[in-house]
């Protein structure tokens, strides 16, 4: 049964009680990403090129367009010898090809998870397995994933596309999972991929991403004590779009906003107690804001769930490092 947290204010009128998911927002490798794109623009003189979205926020790729980032989906679009830096996401070998043919400066601001998941599946091909990628076609992790393993590799995003998969069951296969994607996401597939091969590996639960699987923790837990769910993240973002479903499995009115202009006053209606999370790529301001429209709509208390606290920090590239 979930809690009614709601409660009167001081001046006996009625105060929505506001309960903070723990942790949420951004992760290490979204810091990281940023952080990269800030000192490439301190570090270099000229324009710096960022390919595709550096994370999947409107706001951080606003605020960095406005410090001088310019954003390409193309490496066409890069002047040759400039300097191109690769999303958090990563990218495919005939990118990087690409951007060695027309002798950019590449700074790789690929997460470290994500880069982790690209070395497995090489790996596993070069035991001379197919690989199963558990994963959402389209996302652009997935493509640069795609794009790095020399072999056999099939795409799948539900147990039913496992039983599709024109492969002989006695194929020695391998399955690797988009970072994106937690345990819980992933457990149905890998099961249907078990029970259908015979000869069957994959990395350990403890290698999938510890931001993703977190976050989702610590939403399940704030589920219980809500009684709607509002989820701060970019429409485009993976792992934000999953908190907002996760709330909805929970049998929560959830919504994904972007900031707290896209609140609907009537979502919330007579409901005393709501909760707050954030996807990895959504800043604290983003929050911030939402709060500050919920503020709005009459007197407000704020409680932050007790959680993970994540204290997990990756290295930034070398040549970064050097000019700082």
């Amino acid at each position: 049964m979930r809690e009614n947290r709601g409660r009167a204010s001081q001046n006996g009128g009625f105060c929505m009680k506001i309960i903070l998911a723990q942790p949420r927002g951004f992760c290490a490798g979204v810091v990281r990403a940023i952080d990269i794109v800030e000192r490439a623009l301190a570090a270099h003189q000229g324009p710096v090129y960022v390919r595709h979205e550096i994370v999947h926020n409107r706001h951080v790729v606003d605020g960095l367009k406005a410090k001088g980032a310019r954003f390409v989906e193309d490496l066409n679009e890069i002047p040759s010898d400039a300097v191109a830096i690769f999303s958090a996401h990563g990218v495919s070998h005939a990118v990087e090809q690409e951007a060695a043919t027309r002798k950019l400066n590449v700074i790789d601001a690929t997460c470290p998870l994500v880069t982790k998941v690209h070395n497995q599946g090489q790996r596993y091909a070069s035991l001379g397995r197919t690989v199963i990628f558990i994963g959402h076609a389209g996302h652009a992790e997935v493509e640069g994933t795609l794009g790095r393993i020399t072999g056999p590799v099939h795409l799948v995003e539900t147990r039913d596309d496992v039983l599709r998969l024109d492969i002989p069951d006695d194929t020695p296969v391998a399955y690797i999972t988009q970072t994106t994607l937690s345990v819980d996401d992933t457990r149905q597939t890998i099961e249907a991929i078990k029970s259908r091969f015979s000869d069957v590996i994959g990395p350990e639960t403890r290698d999938i991403c510890y931001a993703t699987q977190n976050r989702q923790t610590a939403v399940r837990s704030l589920c219980r004590h809500v009684e709607a769910l509002l989820v701060v993240g970019a429409a485009n973002s993976s792992n934000s779009n999953r908190l907002r479903e996760i709330g909805e499995e929970c049998g929560l009115p959830s919504y994904l906003v972007a900031d707290g202009r896209q609140i609907d006053p009537a979502w919330l209606a007579g409901m005393e107690t709501i909760g707050i999370t954030a996807g990895a790529s959504a800043p604290d301001v983003l929050v911030d804001d939402v709060i500050g429209a919920l503020a709005k709509l009459g007197p407000i208390e704020i409680e932050a769930l007790q959680g993970v606290e994540e204290k997990i920090t990756f290295r930034l590239p070398r040549e970064l490092l050097e000019a700082s």
